[in-house]
């Protein structure tokens, strides 16, 4: 009887000293990009640099950081999602909106924070009543920035007819691609420029669709957020030089890349916001204070060795990128 009564006495301080271990363990972030960017990447570093601001550092054993990226596949991006739920990580951070769609499908328990994303609306994550998810929080963003983006093409470019002609591409799966292909579509019609806009469905399609839209005599290329024509820049670039076309854009940090111009959101910075985001949460574990925010820097720069290859005046209230 008293073996006994030891023995289970002997269980009992096991399991109180796992649970003291489980309750005194680092939290562990579980961090999903959809595929390689060397622009989205950015994201990640902000990110990071922010939590170890904040007193959360992997050197320090203050935070665990599982880190994948699926490669532009799909499956593969769902089988990451599912290996952090199995992991129990404390939170999934996502990147860009394919990440965090594809993390949103999956849990509704576990905080999912977005970053290089589009507004939960534009992703079409909001319940019927329009409320987004109770675990989704991070910084996204909104369209509006776009129109400056675009609107500086006719201030910059002279069309070669008597017309303005402006390509793009956008990916027909991506709503918040297709909702900035609208907008674009308003503007261009209220402006007396002619868009020609092609749809692609993957990164494999950007190089035949880019050739066929720079057939049409275009003044410029319009690169739109799409996560497609994020992966495939480089893709784009490469065309429209051939043909000197230009290329403008609603995203800074494509103008490293290739593009003239830009009026968007840092990325480093926007990774940065939410990385402060995350740190707030892991302090408190209050999810009550889960709620996502509009992107709050916003940069406008432009390529100075690109914009002399066009011969293009860039306007003094935009900055050169080093």
């Amino acid at each position: 009887m008293k073996k006994y009564i030891a023995f289970i006495v002997v269980c009992i301080c096991v399991l109180a000293c796992k649970q003291a271990d489980n309750k005194n363990a680092a939290p562990v972030i579980g961090f999903v990009d959809a595929f390689e960017d060397n622009t989205i990447g950015h994201a990640k570093t902000g990110f990071i640099d922010a939590l170890q601001k904040n007193g959360f550092d992997e050197k320090s054993g203050t935070i665990k950081i599982i880190y994948r990226n699926a490669q532009g596949n799909i499956p593969t991006l769902t089988q990451i999602v599912k290996y952090f739920i199995s992991q129990k990580v404390t939170v999934i951070a996502s990147c860009p909106s394919l990440s965090t769609i594809t993390a949103l499908q999956n849990t509704k328990d576990i905080p999912v924070c977005m970053m290089v994303a589009p507004t939960p609306e534009l992703m079409k994550v909001n319940d019927a009543q329009g409320n987004p998810p109770k675990n989704l929080f991070g910084v996204g963003e909104n369209l509006d920035y776009i129109d400056t983006s675009f609107l500086l093409i006719p201030r910059i470019v002279k069309p070669k007819t008597g017309k303005l002609n402006v390509g793009m591409i956008f990916n027909q799966s991506e709503p918040q691609s297709v909702e900035a292909m609208k907008r674009i579509q308003h503007l261009a019609a209220t402006n007396n420029i002619n868009l020609v806009s092609l749809p692609v469905n993957s990164s494999a399609d950007v190089q035949l669709v880019t050739a066929s839209l720079l057939s049409k005599n275009l003044d410029a290329f319009f690169a739109n957020p799409d996560n497609t024509v994020f992966a495939s820049f480089e893709t784009i670039v490469k065309n429209c030089d051939k043909t000197s076309v230009p290329i403008f854009t609603s995203e800074a940090g494509l103008v490293e890349r290739g593009a003239v111009a830009a009026y968007g959101a840092d990325i480093y910075q926007w990774g940065y916001q939410a990385g402060e985001q995350a740190a707030q949460y892991l302090r408190s574990k209050d999810t009550a204070t889960l709620h996502w925010q509009m992107v709050t820097l916003r940069k406008k720069v432009y390529n100075e060795a690109v914009a002399k290859k066009y011969a293009l005046t860039i306007p003094v209230n935009f900055q050169a990128i080093k």
